[in-house]
């Protein structure tokens, strides 16, 4: 098994609506904000290449939104994407799987793409997309708080093409395939999934949005945007306590710099970075 970091470009989000209840004197000084109090994030996808399958773990935002949604968030290098792809010898249509852990735009705007004549049309044409009922059903009747981060056009094509198979959710890991379990999280959005992969290596999380950086391990850091922050922060301090215990990696979706990290608990009981 071969895990591959694949960057979908960046984007940027309000300093202050990522890092919460956090005093913006204290996170500007982590990631520093434009005149429009916005921070540059990352929006990095794994690749799981088992040998049989090639899995890919979220898409990023995509390159098909018009200049009025662009204005708002800033995107650019999203046209690396599948550059990035193939520089680690893939391309498009080698990908079997594509796992979406929630239905965000920057998570998976980026599985669709327009042609050359401007139609819709899957990016990676052989590959499987998977979500789950809980959370499709949340992102195709959103919440007032979350609907702009709902896009149609990135949710009902797949599923009208036949594309989207649905993974039952549960209260406890599910094997999903051979060595990778999936955890299902509520407090950013309803059901997110979280791939936990065992490698010769060690065990690797993919964080999504439960702990978008490497600052948020701190267990106070926790997003404005989540629905339910304080069943993320129950949810993070399980996952947490497990990564000590257990040593394992975690991979960080949002973060600009820091790609994944270990974590340990420090001489007060707190659990930060190695």
């Amino acid at each position: 098994m071969k895990l591959i970091s694949i960057n979908s470009g960046y984007f940027k989000l309000d300093g202050g609506a990522m890092f919460g209840v956090v005093p913006k004197r204290m996170w500007q000084k982590l990631n520093a904000p434009d005149e429009n109090n916005l921070c540059t994030w990352a929006m990095r996808c794994l690749l799981i290449d088992t040998g049989d399958r090639k899995i890919l773990v979220d898409t990023g935002i995509g390159t098909k939104q018009d200049p009025k949604f662009r204005s708002h968030f800033i995107p650019w290098g999203q046209d690396v994407f599948l550059q990035d792809l193939s520089a680690k010898g893939y391309r498009a249509e080698d990908i079997t799987d594509v796992l979406l852990t929630h239905l965000h735009f920057d998570h998976v705007g980026g599985a669709i793409q327009l042609n050359a004549q401007g139609k819709p049309e899957p990016t990676f044409p052989n590959a499987r997309y998977w979500s789950n009922p809980l959370h499709f059903a949340w992102a195709e009747h959103p919440n007032p708080r979350e609907a702009a981060s709902f896009l149609k056009e990135n949710l009902i094509p797949l599923r009208d093409w036949g594309l989207l198979e649905m993974i039952d959710p549960s209260d406890k890991d599910v094997e999903w395939l051979p060595k990778i379990r999936l955890r299902f999280v509520n407090g950013h959005s309803e059901a997110m999934m979280l791939p936990i992969i065992d490698t010769p290596d060690g065990t690797v999380v993919y964080c999504a949005d439960l702990i978008p950086s490497a600052w948020h391990v701190r267990m106070p850091y926790i997003m404005a945007y989540d629905v339910r922050p304080l069943e993320t922060l129950k949810e993070k301090n399980r996952l947490l306590e497990e990564a000590v215990e257990g040593n394992y990696t975690l991979l960080f979706e949002h973060d600009p710099e820091c790609e994944s990290g270990r974590v340990e608990r420090d001489e007060k009981g707190g659990i930060g970075l190695k």
